[in-house]
């Protein structure tokens, strides 16, 4: 059974940075796609980034050149490093897995069945 467990959240002011890490216990392929979506208090659950099987890599436009995706298949943990971070980035972040092989990265929740608890991430202006 998969499991991911999203840790490195916390307080920051804006401008200031973070990394997130999900680690994966049980078998994601190597392969796979992972995410990291966000929820904000009275928001819907938004993609942020993708990475899939060869390292591509999709982000959205809100976070694009600010937060980078990255995954190491040998500690089987994906990370989200963010930067310059700002008061609306305030959000509860969740990691997220979509089994099988996935050479494409795919932004749809859907998509994606194995989910973490989240993490708070707090950006003080």
């Amino acid at each position: 059974q998969v499991q991911l467990v999203e840790s490195g959240g916390g307080s920051v002011q804006a401008g200031g940075s973070l990394r997130l890490s999900c680690s994966a216990s049980g078998y994601i392929s190597e392969y796979a796609c992972m995410a990291w979506f966000r929820q904000a208090p009275g928001k819907e659950r938004e993609p942020l980034t993708a990475i899939a099987a060869e390292g591509q890599t999709w982000y959205a436009d809100s976070v694009k050149g600010r937060f980078t995706i990255s995954k190491d298949n040998s500690r089987n943990t994906l990370y989200l490093e963010m930067n310059n971070l700002r008061s609306e980035d305030t959000a509860l972040y969740y990691c997220a897995a979509k089994p099988g092989i996935c050479w494409i990265p795919s932004l749809v929740e859907s998509d994606y069945s194995h989910w973490g608890q989240g993490t708070q991430v707090t950006v003080s202006s």
